[in-house]
């Protein structure tokens, strides 16, 4: 999903004792986790009656478990139990890539309106949240900086893996499609299981699926990535995914307004001053992941080429920060940057050659930018070679509902389309293949268009006629 790269939260205390059952998978294939309760379920009102497992799993697929520590990474997984007697699991698969199941956990009443009666299911990936990390000494949560990195942290972990290079390529797509197939397969019971997945976990979910068929009953994808192969949508090209979706957001007087203002700002740059981070064009690019921020955009443009302080900044920034404030200050919330940047260079940067130079002039002509193409340039971490599986599509797909919105500025529409055209000619169906339209709605319709989510995913769950489109009031 990429909002909590800007989120660094690291407000509450976490105790070790959280990580409540631990269970080895002694004989290499069972890694059926055993819940018990979390210590930390009466922290917060989202996690009131969780349970919690740790999980080994071997560090290379294709691997037994060992007890050897090079060998082995351990994997948190969250429940949230149904009240009686369960009428089936939904998993809930997390974005990023780097983002943990954390990110899920405020939104656990929506799921549970649309999907009562069920066990919620929320797995940290390999090297997020709770599982094993990229930097295990300074990504810890009782390191200087918790979980995010901080000050000479950095430069410790990103010598650490330069160091340790085939250990950090395990912390691969791949093997976390791997992980994911195994905890839902060790945990069946007999009733249906669905999974949610949003962003990366979209394409993790089908990653896996590409493996192995998955006894599953449903698929939600909640922003669908494009196909890796899609040079026009991947992630190098994600300042001409904003500047296409921002245009469509001012469309008219309010685009010549920002013009004349961004010719101004390139005359005098102090005008941006009170801009955090001093960038315009990459701070109204992030009001676009959030519709009520979204909508100032021609009064703070205009405010700003008036030059005169009439608090919509603030609003905006206020607006932000509500918004952001959902997630919740877990302490394993924080993305891991080291993850984002194996994987997303390994998986989903078709222009390894990049420059920042040619980033500069690519941005020269854009109204709306992204840091990211800029942070996929010289990482200084290692790379993985892609595998048998990129680029390829799962040869079987469960009856699937795919929600996205046509202002998304991280996934864009077109390339969602692109990619259920290809799945619908490519796998066996073992049920319908449905897009709804959310109509003008950005990424992450389960937190952006929260109706829009409900209609769609009980409709889905009942097996009824799903809408086309959708529009959230």
């Amino acid at each position: 999903m990429r909002f909590l790269l800007i989120l660094f939260l690291l407000a509450t205390s976490f105790n070790d004792s959280c990580f409540a059952a631990v269970i080895s998978g002694q004989d290499g294939n069972k890694y059926q986790p055993e819940f018990s309760l979390c210590s930390d379920a009466g922290n917060d009102a989202h996690l009131k009656g969780s349970m919690c497992a740790r999980v080994n799993m071997p560090l290379s697929q294709g691997k037994p478990v060992t007890e050897q520590p090079d060998m082995v990474i351990s994997l948190f997984v969250r429940k949230f139990p149904a009240t009686g007697l369960a009428k089936g699991q939904l998993w809930l698969i997390a974005g990023g890539p780097g983002e943990s199941g954390a990110s899920l956990y405020s939104f656990v009443e929506r799921f549970r309106d649309s999907f009562p009666g069920f066990d919620l299911l929320v797995p940290d990936h390999r090297g997020t949240g709770f599982s094993s990390r990229l930097c295990p000494q300074e990504e810890a949560v009782d390191s200087p900086g918790g979980t995010t990195l901080v000050a000479q942290e950095w430069q410790s972990c990103f010598s650490y893996l330069q160091q340790h290079p085939d250990y950090a390529r395990q912390f691969s797509l791949t093997n976390a499609a791997h992980d994911l197939r195994h905890l839902i397969l060790q945990n069946q019971d007999g009733k249906p299981v669905y999974v949610y997945a949003v962003s990366y976990g979209t394409q993790l979910i089908l990653r896996a699926l590409q493996i192995a068929e998955l006894p599953l009953d449903g698929l939600i994808l909640d922003s669908l990535v494009p196909l890796q192969t899609a040079g026009k949508w991947d992630l190098s090209q994600r300042s001409f995914v904003l500047d296409d979706i921002g245009r469509k957001v001012l469309a008219g007087p309010a685009e010549t307004s920002y013009k004349n203002l961004l010719a101004r700002l390139a005359a005098n740059p102090a005008l941006a001053k009170d801009i955090p981070g001093g960038e315009v064009r990459q701070f109204f690019g992030r009001l676009l992941d959030v519709p009520a921020a979204r909508q100032h955009l021609p009064a703070l443009i205009r405010e700003m080429e008036q030059g005169k302080q009439t608090g919509e900044l603030q609003k905006v920034l206020g607006i932000l920060g509500k918004s952001y404030a959902e997630f919740g200050t877990y302490p394993q919330l924080p993305p891991s940057i080291p993850l984002v940047s194996i994987i997303s260079q390994s998986e989903n940067n078709l222009r390894p050659g990049l420059t920042h130079e040619v980033i500069q002039q690519e941005n020269a002509s854009l109204l709306f930018t992204s840091p990211l193409p800029g942070l996929l340039v010289n990482t200084g971490l290692p790379a993985y070679e892609p595998d048998q599986y990129f680029g390829k599509l799962p040869a079987n797909l469960p009856p699937s509902l795919v929600l996205q919105g046509t202002w998304d500025p991280k996934t864009h529409y077109e390339g969602a389309v692109e990619h259920i055209a290809s799945l619908e000619k490519t796998g066996k169906l073992t049920g319908k293949l449905t897009l709804v339209t959310v109509k003008e709605a950005p990424h992450f319709i389960l937190w952006t268009a929260p109706g829009c989510f409900a209609k769609a995913s009980r409709a889905f769950l009942a097996g009824q006629v799903l809408m086309k489109e959708c529009l959230e009031k």
